[in-house]
């Protein structure tokens, strides 16, 4: 999703940015049980790459885990945990032809994809999530690749956390943001020069306009420019033309990692934001009073 943010200062602008990727929360794998692992991929490792599957459940309708007691060291509650087994095994394909080198053909459940990986609800999740397709994002993330007579059996239990603790919970692949480009002809610019402005800026930067039979270049749509500066390097160029940002217009870039979309992400910073303002406005009036 791409968004303008106008009127305000950079360090707002670089807040949201910061609360996107670092506190609004999600769903991830924070434990893992490996029951029976006799692939060639090391338990750590494996762990490691589950526990960075994007997880599609709504983190809004689930509490933090209390990590506090001793008792949820290993048990967690329909509330606060998603449980989800991968039960895989390997075998040979006995249609398989006796001239096949393909392992595609040879084998069956080779390739371990996050599509394997099943919801088992916990309490009364069943009848909570019914609507809810809990499970991986993605179905074609590549896990282990397996051969006959190996298996996988593993339970993981994901909870809600933010990227801060770490980036798994990260709900965001990327968020950036630029300020609005400004360009700003002085001068008319006219036949084979205007051609060659037109070519050191994006494609919908600068157009041509027949005045009279003659081609006068026009700043058309300055928001496609790359600031590339390549209209510099010409020294006929360089002084007929303005290259400049706007100071407090700037152009977000959200890409959600698909466990909640990109415009409801926004809308939880935003609201995270708001409670840390309500947060410091509380403390000052406590200070005040004391």
């Amino acid at each position: 999703m791409e968004f303008d943010m106008v009127g305000i200062d950079a360090a707002i602008a670089n807040a949201f940015r910061r609360i996107l990727l670092a506190e609004v929360p999600t769903m991830a794998t924070e434990k893992v049980f490996i029951y029976s692992n006799t692939s060639i991929v090391q338990d750590e490792v494996l762990a490691h790459r589950l526990g960075l599957i994007p997880i599609k459940a709504d983190p809004r309708l689930f509490e933090y885990r209390n990590t506090g007691e001793e008792s949820a060291e290993e048990e967690g509650s329909e509330i606060d945990t998603i449980q989800l087994q991968l039960k895989i095994k390997c075998s040979r394909n006995p249609r398989a032809s006796k001239d096949s080198s393909d392992p595609r053909e040879l084998y069956l459940n080779h390739m371990v994809y996050s599509k394997d990986i099943k919801w088992v609800p916990i309490g009364n999740q069943a009848d909570v999530f019914a609507d809810c397709c809990i499970g991986p994002v993605h179905d074609d993330i590549l896990i282990a690749q397996l051969r006959p007579g190996q298996e996988l059996d593993i339970v993981m239990h994901c909870v809600k956390g933010i990227g801060k603790d770490h980036a798994k919970f990260s709900p965001v692949a990327t968020a950036s943001y630029r300020l609005l480009p400004e360009i700003t002809l002085l001068e008319v610019v006219e036949g084979e020069k205007a051609e060659r402005l037109k070519q050191c800026f994006s494609r919908g930067v600068i157009d041509l306009e027949d005045i009279n039979g003659t081609k006068v270049a026009k700043v058309v749509n300055s928001r496609l420019d790359t600031c590339s500066r390549e209209v510099l390097r010409h020294s006929d160029l360089k002084n007929v033309v303005k290259l400049g940002r706007v100071r407090d217009h700037f152009i977000f870039t959200v890409e959600s990692t698909g466990i909640l979309p990109p415009d409801v992400l926004v809308t939880e910073a935003i609201k995270v934001l708001v409670a840390k303002c309500q947060r410091f406005l509380n403390e000052l009036d406590s200070t005040a009073m004391e």
